[in-house]
């Protein structure tokens, strides 16, 4: 398992939709196909990691004994039939994408298999029938557990990957078009910065962050926040939204105090671990990546909103 500091951020941050800002001009090629994609990892992915993180919350890697002191189970995880639909359909979209369709397909068929296992395990802790079978069926569920697991996560990785390449992509293209038909004006900071802020998260979510990496990163990003402030305000339609701005900053505050654990060498503390070890309290713990995770995807969610230009 990773250690507490690199608690995989990529598992549950969301991503934005392609032309999901209110500002967009137009729908870009294969938004239709990219965002079916995405909108099952923005359903699935962060429930099913949070599935692992409490078993093993409680179990340790090598499965229940029926001896811990307490036992938690495990999280289900929502219906994932309208993910495997909404791939097949997307599948047949043009543009024609053979990795990123296969991508897709693994990542539904993995989610699926994920599915039934969660709820036989969820039903079986919640009645505490290892009571009475001296958790025979918790140790046979606990191999299967992990492999599911373990090609969901593969299978998110590889998908994520696919579209962000994409996303990625067309962000600076949207950024460049931007930039020739208006200048740098509002719009163009809010989408400069979005590109920014990715950035910084992809620099801290390593299993070894470098520190120079991160300390560039941050710096482009706080620059970019910066611009954005130029524009902010409610007085008109042309300025950026002081809620979005709000945001922005709370997540460069977040990335500078996580920065700064990495530079300092800064433990956390038993309180801290405890807190880390819970899915749902993560966030909780001030320079922490459930932390930065959880103003990321505030973040994501200001500017799908239209970052009120």
């Amino acid at each position: 398992m990773k250690p507490l500091y690199a608690a995989v951020l990529g598992a549950s941050f969301i991503l934005a939709p392609l032309a999901a800002n209110q500002a967009a001009a137009q729908t870009p090629p294969g938004a239709e196909k990219l965002n079916a994609y995405v909108g099952c990892i923005n359903r699935l992915s962060e429930r099913s990691y949070s599935s692992r993180s409490r078993y093993f919350s409680w179990a340790a890697p090598s499965g229940p004994t029926g001896r811990e002191r307490i036992i938690y189970g495990t999280y289900t995880i929502y219906d994932t039939s309208g993910c495997l639909k909404n791939v097949e359909n997307a599948n047949t979209l043009e543009p024609r994408d053979a990795a990123l369709e296969a991508a897709a397909t693994a990542y539904a068929k993995a989610v699926a298999r994920l599915e039934p296992l969660l709820k036989e395990a969820d039903d079986y802790y919640s009645q505490q029938d290892y009571k009475d079978d001296k958790m025979a069926k918790g140790k046979a569920l606990h191999p299967m557990l992990v492999a599911a697991w373990d090609a969901f996560a593969s299978a998110d990785k590889n998908l994520r990957s696919g579209v962000e390449t994409i996303n990625d992509r067309r962000a600076l293209e949207k950024l460049a078009a931007i930039e020739q038909s208006e200048g740098k004006q509002a719009r163009y900071h809010v989408e400069a910065l979005m590109i920014q802020a990715k950035r910084v998260l992809r620099a801290q979510d390593k299993d070894k962050p470098y520190l120079a990496e991160i300390t560039q990163a941050l710096n482009e990003y706080e620059s970019a926040v910066k611009g954005a402030e130029q524009f902010s305000g409610s007085g008109s339609d042309a300025k950026i939204g002081s809620m979005f701005v709000s945001n922005a900053k709370s997540f460069l505050v977040t990335a500078k105090a996580l920065m700064r654990r990495v530079r300092d060498k800064v433990p956390y503390s038993s309180g801290d671990r405890m807190m880390l070890s819970n899915a749902g309290s993560g966030w909780m713990v001030e320079g922490s990546p459930p932390r930065l995770t959880r103003d990321y995807n505030q973040l994501i969610e200001a500017y799908n909103r239209g970052a009120r230009i």
